[in-house]
């Protein structure tokens, strides 16, 4: 049926309106400082990344941005803070591989996290370092799984937590190889990296931003990494698909917002953190630390999420990993 005159007047109208006021929200923002809430203490991987991500926005934008760590429940009262914040885009959520996890791994839980959280930017795709302390008498992995194996049960590994990348991780490897090793939650990366550089735990599969200077320093041998590449910041070191065909486990960073925050804002953030990412220095201070950087739309990352929660939902359902 035909639109009359008016009609057509009236949706015109409306679709300038939608445009001009997407277009004011972005030329306005931001108006003061935004927070970006990181769902685990200060020093690990993610947090290192968005602080360096935060640092760049606070200087495009000139409005401060801010970290603020809130861990606990494998990231889940961060995560919620953002759910429950204005849809404004003053308030940031730091996205890590922790959130598609927690999708499957907790049965109840007070949001939907695909549903409520709003993909902003992917920043980085992540390997983890498969480590042991040097004193541990297996230096390759093959030597580590004939170990674990001749000592069924008695290796512990550590992580950050129930849930963490870290514990899906070593679930991952000891279904692939075949051993049996226990599990050994810590409330952080970094309580975990002091036990196991301590010796107390004999191995982790921690991201590498947190533990790349401990490997510099000699302080913690690397294994593996647990991409199907080798990373350029650990380019020596052999890929776990090396030896266990098809394995494969990356931490993704990235950024989203509560659902419904105006879409000028998320894709003015967007643009900023893809600009970040194009930028020689920051590339290579991310590189540095382990990192790939993974620019996106805010759309594509919104996929990216997606596929990750499925994959991991396999992970979970078929170790039976449960939170603390």
């Amino acid at each position: 049926m035909p639109l009359s005159r008016r009609r057509f007047i009236q949706l015109a109208a409306s679709i300038a309106l939608t445009a001009t006021s997407r277009h004011a929200a972005a030329q306005s923002y931001p108006a003061r400082p935004v927070r970006i809430i990181v769902g685990f203490a200060a020093g690990q991987g993610i947090d290192i990344v968005v602080r360096l991500i935060g640092q760049w926005l606070s200087e495009r934008l000139g409005q401060q941005f801010i970290v603020e760590n809130r861990p606990g429940a494998g990231g889940n009262i961060a995560a919620e803070a953002v759910v429950r914040a204005s849809p404004d885009g003053y308030t940031l959520l730091a996205i890590g591989a922790n959130n598609m996890i927690n999708v499957t791994l907790f049965e109840r839980l007070s949001f939907d996290f695909i549903r409520d959280i709003a993909p902003v930017a992917s920043i980085v795709r992540v390997p983890q370092v498969m480590e042991v302390h040097p004193s541990f008498p297996a230096k390759t992995v093959p030597e580590f799984i004939t170990y674990a194996k001749d000592n069924p049960g008695k290796l512990n590994f550590a992580s950050a937590g129930n849930g963490s990348s870290a514990h899906l991780d070593g679930e991952l490897f000891k279904m692939m190889a075949g051993i049996d090793m226990l599990h050994v939650p810590y409330r952080g990366s970094p309580a975990a990296l002091t036990d196991l550089l301590s010796g107390r735990i004999q191995v982790m599969f921690d991201n590498i931003p947190s533990s790349i200077e401990h490997i510099r320093a000699g302080k913690l041998l690397p294994l593996a990494v647990t991409t199907t590449a080798r990373s350029v910041t650990l380019p020596d070191v052999p890929t776990l698909s090396d030896f266990i065909p098809g394995f494969e486990a990356s931490a993704w960073g990235g950024i989203g917002a509560p659902r419904n925050t105006p879409a000028g804002v998320i894709d003015k953030l967007n643009i900023e953190i893809n600009a970040a990412l194009a930028d020689a220095k920051m590339k290579a201070r991310l590189t540095d630390l382990g990192g790939v950087v993974y620019p996106l739309s805010s759309a594509d990352y919104g996929k990216r999420i997606a596929e990750e929660t499925e994959k991991w939902a396999t992970v979970v359902k078929f170790s039976g990993a449960k939170p603390d």
